[in-house]
């Protein structure tokens, strides 16, 4: 059924797009009073009015189960998506960019439900399009079979077409390939408090970042992500392997609900975290994908595991000294570090077998004394030239030790 409605929706597009007469610029926009989310009868209405006709396609997704809407492009900006959701069989509504290039509109289902009637209707005279969807009840079995993004040209998954690139280990004669990965962006935004974002605030870092490494020489610096987009864990890191990294350092500024924690962090990867704390932060983070609506189903075999931990036999203890360095770093500057600065999660950003890589939380949006520090760009700038340090220190301790590395 799903495929079906997607073919008539491709066919239907091509259409539309021949019969427009006029050039529309820009984004599309939804307009938020035209547009609904609403129970009908035994089912869910979804009525979407937007600016212009888009190409689109949806699909659903099992486990928890989800109705996914991805879009070529629509602007999402001052739309509350919560107030879009009248429904008591949807629990909750995200919008957000999912990469460049793309929009999506996610629906949490608190029962399965299948789309039906999909429709996207242009008017001629304005360029206004309206989208309209029924989802109408059925069995789990059936909700499961149909589940999955379905594959389409045009419309590759996001950690698709990236070839991997093995980068010679660093001795310190070239520059340090450093890739950073401002955490969440786009539909997923991480943790959010008055009104400040973690996929923003990380975004902000980033750049910030990247501006004093290179500006300090010795660094090639690139960004896992460049703007709003939402980039998978997958996508990251291959990311870093496709632009040959020396180091991967990812960051954060999570919120918690429940303790005072404060200051700055250092992760490693670990298959079991270091305390309770740990583990929950990792699980939150590691659910961007499920929340995006994509879920990451490849498996290793036994073979690719192995090796995977024959290469991280190398690997790890250079990103647990590059925590360390990075720790030692902020502690030089003055800068607040957490009671327990070292830890250990399985975060999925880490698990790359042949890069260093560390997952840096700056500080927690929930501590006002974080927030205040993290809003501040003196504080900040503080806080790059110490990472810039950091990992200039480590450079060289770690090219002293390359000859020593069992071969």
């Amino acid at each position: 059924m799903i495929r079906m409605i997607l073919a008539v929706m491709l066919a239907m597009w091509s259409g539309i797009a021949g019969a427009q007469e006029r050039d529309f610029s820009g984004l599309a926009r939804l307009d938020p009073g035209a547009s609904a989310i609403e129970d009908s009868g035994n089912g869910v209405r979804i009525a979407l009015s937007l600016s212009q006709g888009v190409p689109y396609r949806v699909f659903t997704l099992a486990d928890p189960a989800r109705l996914v809407l991805d879009f070529r492009e629509v602007d999402w900006q001052g739309v509350e998506a919560a107030a879009l959701d009248r429904s008591g069989k949807v629990s909750a509504v995200r919008v957000g960019g999912f990469r460049p290039g793309w929009s999506r509109m996610v629906l949490d289902l608190s029962e399965p439900l299948s789309p039906v009637g999909v429709g996207l209707a242009v008017d001629a005279e304005t360029g206004r399009a309206q989208l309209d969807m029924d989802l109408l009840p059925v069995s789990e079995e059936d909700f499961a079979a149909a589940a999955g993004a379905p594959a389409l040209p045009g419309w590759e998954a996001p950690g698709q077409g990236l070839k991997a690139e093995r980068r010679p280990r660093q001795r310190g004669e070239a520059p340090l390939v450093v890739v950073l990965d401002p955490g969440h962006g786009g539909i997923d935004p991480g943790a959010e408090v008055a009104g400040i974002a973690e996929k923003d605030m990380m975004l902000t870092f980033a750049r910030e970042l990247k501006e004093v490494l290179l500006r300090a020489d010795g660094f090639e610096v690139a960004l896992t992500r460049e703007d709003d987009s939402f980039v998978s864990l997958e996508r990251r890191v291959a990311l870093a392997h496709r632009m040959r990294a020396d180091v991967f350092i990812s960051l954060h500024a999570d919120a918690l609900s429940e303790g005072r924690a404060h200051g700055a962090t250092v992760y490693t990867l670990s298959d079991s975290a270091s305390d309770k704390a740990s583990a929950a932060l990792a699980e939150r983070h590691n659910r961007a994908d499920m929340l995006a609506g994509v879920d990451l189903s490849g498996k290793d075999d036994v073979v690719a595991d192995v090796l995977m931990d024959l290469a991280r036999l190398e690997t790890q203890p250079r990103a647990e000294r590059l925590a360390g360095a990075i720790r030692l770093g902020l502690k030089d500057y003055g800068l607040p570090l957490h009671s327990r600065p070292l830890r250990h999660a399985g975060f999925s950003v880490l698990k790359s077998s042949d890069i260093p890589s560390v997952l840096l939380e700056l500080g927690f949006l929930s501590s006002p004394r974080d927030l205040k520090n993290l809003s501040d760009p003196a504080w900040r700038a503080k806080m790059a030239a110490a990472l810039r340090d950091a990992l200039a220190a480590w450079q060289i301790a770690d090219a002293a030790t390359a000859d020593l590395v069992r071969q």
